[in-house]
């Protein structure tokens, strides 16, 4: 009987996990052949859960976590119009919230309002007991982007728009979502963050750890990312923690530095928001109710995305920006939009 012929993607499952003396990580250009394989639909399933797992315990490489993000563009690019308008923030949201309102998506809709255009993309529902963007967008009277067309026709119009991983890549939502199969969570969930679908010369990554600061930061460089910043956010998210320090890394022009901003509140132990009610951020948003800690989360995230963005020197000229953009925002431009 004939030996069955050795399947093209198993040279990459046994890269990772021969034994500890042999194995090694992936290089940017084994990572990105393997996650384009299974963009495509190339593996088996066995193999695709048995390297996702191997990869989970030995932890990312950035030349691993860079090459699957290229993959991912690679593979997404045919399908994005030529013409489709461009962002100049991306910012990605994963992770969900569980003890605070999505007080970042008031610094994302601050920036619109300005005339600056915002691109945020993520997953939704993929973990029991979390708001998403998705489900707090339609309480706001918002859409998600139904496609690359309508994503085009919300940044020309309101200057944002929110795509989800449904649409950028159906495949990378499956992968996503297989957490309760699997009972971790996988790469996906940490190189997604860096798909910049849109090519925004802006990007902003939030981590649930402080440790993988240089994980994130090492695979934005081996992208070529001009402008980004990674720090650990509220509830894993680009929301700066008002409460304590918050320690930015950042990348700029292809240099690496850092930064320690304040706490901006007294009280470093924030109460958890009782049940997440997304009308809440309309109501501040507009004026009508007034929240010190949603507040205060909103300029200070808007501070680190401004001074990432060049916009500011320092974290002092940084701050005040945000909070001059804040005080200043129509408060008829949500309804409006």
């Amino acid at each position: 009987m004939s030996q069955r012929p050795e399947h093209p993607f198993a040279k990459y499952v046994a890269i990772l996990g021969r034994g500890k003396t042999r194995q090694r990580h992936l290089t940017f250009e084994e990572a990105r052949d393997a996650m384009a394989m299974i963009l495509r639909r190339e593996t088996e399933p066995e193999q695709t859960g048995a390297f996702l797992m191997l990869l989970r315990l030995k932890e990312e490489s950035p030349e691993e976590i860079a090459g699957f993000a290229r993959a991912t563009r690679d593979v997404m690019a045919p399908a994005i119009p030529a013409a489709i308008v461009r962002p100049e923030f991306d910012i990605p949201s994963y992770a969900g919230k569980r003890r605070q309102l999505p007080w970042y998506l008031l610094a994302a809709f601050a920036l619109a309002a300005q005339g600056r255009k915002v691109c945020m993309h993520g997953a939704e529902g993929h973990t029991a007991g979390r708001l998403y963007i998705g489900e707090t967008l339609a309480a706001l009277g918002r859409r998600m982007a139904a496609g690359w067309d309508a994503a085009s026709r919300q940044l020309e119009r309101d200057h944002f728009t929110y795509i989800p991983l449904t649409v950028l890549q159906p495949r990378l939502d499956e992968l996503i979502n297989l957490k309760p199969v699997l009972g971790l969570r996988s790469p996906v969930n940490t190189f997604t963050r860096l798909i910049n679908p849109l090519g925004a010369p802006v990007m902003i990554n939030g981590i649930f750890h402080r440790g993988f600061l240089e994980t994130h930061t090492g695979a934005a460089r081996r992208l070529d990312e001009r402008r980004f910043s990674v720090f650990r956010g509220e509830g894993g998210e680009p929301e700066r923690r008002v409460g304590k320090t918050c320690e930015v890394a950042y990348v700029k022009d292809g240099e690496e530095f850092r930064e320690r901003w304040p706490a901006m509140l007294a009280e470093p132990r924030v109460p958890q928001e009782g049940a997440l009610d997304a009308r809440l951020l309309a109501a501040v948003w507009r004026g009508e109710t007034a929240h010190e800690y949603g507040e205060a989360a909103v300029i200070g995230t808007l501070a680190v995305w401004l001074r990432t963005a060049g916009d500011a020197a320092d974290m002092e000229t940084a701050t005040e920006l945000a909070r001059d953009l804040w005080q200043s925002r129509n408060p008829d431009w949500l309804q409006a939009a």
